[in-house]
């Protein structure tokens, strides 16, 4: 029997996290000293991980500042998110009900994500997200993550171990950013790109090979790429 995989990106995908980000980069600056950046800023600095994230917001609100500094901002950062991890984060529309669908088609599903593992692993278990993956790899699960192909490859051998060691004859990944292409396209995998999440391209020119606008389409887009 064929074996297919899907591995989805996490933050502007799957869930809509932007205003729970925000508020713990909020928090963070706060006390920091630095001014609020607000909702609209963070949705277009997601997508590089926790600390990239905080030091955009830096950036955005009057520069970096001294290492100390930021490594106490960060550090306020992860206590409020923990804290707040899906005080507002909702999984998108449709979200469910197409992940359901796929593992009932008997896909393997995979989230590939620069989100700390532990954080993403806590926020599909709020959402009740959890038992659609057979592997959740984050951008600390590895020594590389996206758009480096190497987190794409390494996401798909952990889900081949979770079924027991069983090659994919095809795998695709859903995203929402130039990280997630890019890394597709060079671990040799087609790239959905959903219309709805958080870039500063837009989404219809990052490259991806299928655009959706709701997740009741990735069904048909998986199977114009051969899925």
């Amino acid at each position: 029997m064929t074996r297919k995989a899907i591995l989805f990106d996490l933050d502007g995908t799957l869930v809509d996290t932007a205003p729970d980000l925000a508020a713990a980069t909020d928090y963070a600056l706060d006390r920091a000293g630095r001014p609020a950046i607000g909702l609209d800023a963070v949705r277009s600095m997601v997508g590089d991980g926790a600390r990239a994230l905080l030091e955009k917001g830096f950036r955005a609100s009057g520069g970096m500042p001294e290492p100390v500094m930021f490594e106490t901002a960060f550090k306020d950062f992860l206590i409020y998110y923990e804290r707040h991890l899906a005080d507002t984060s909702r999984p998108f529309p449709g979200v469910a009900t197409c992940l359901a669908a796929l593992a009932e088609r008997d896909y393997a599903l995979a989230v590939c994500t620069n989100k700390p593992e532990g954080l993403s692993r806590s926020l599909l278990d709020q959402l009740g997200l959890s038992d659609f993956f057979g592997a959740v790899v984050g951008g600390d699960s590895l020594l590389v993550r996206k758009p480096d192909p190497g987190h794409i490859h390494g996401t798909l051998d952990r889900l081949m171990g979770d079924r027991l060691g069983t090659a994919f004859d095809w795998a695709a990944m859903v995203g929402d950013s130039a990280n997630d292409v890019n890394a597709a396209k060079a671990a040799g995998l087609p790239c959905v790109v959903v219309s709805f999440g958080y870039t500063q391209i837009a989404p219809h020119q990052l490259g991806g090979d299928r655009l959706i606008d709701h997740f009741s389409e990735l069904s048909d887009a998986l199977a114009a790429l051969g899925g």
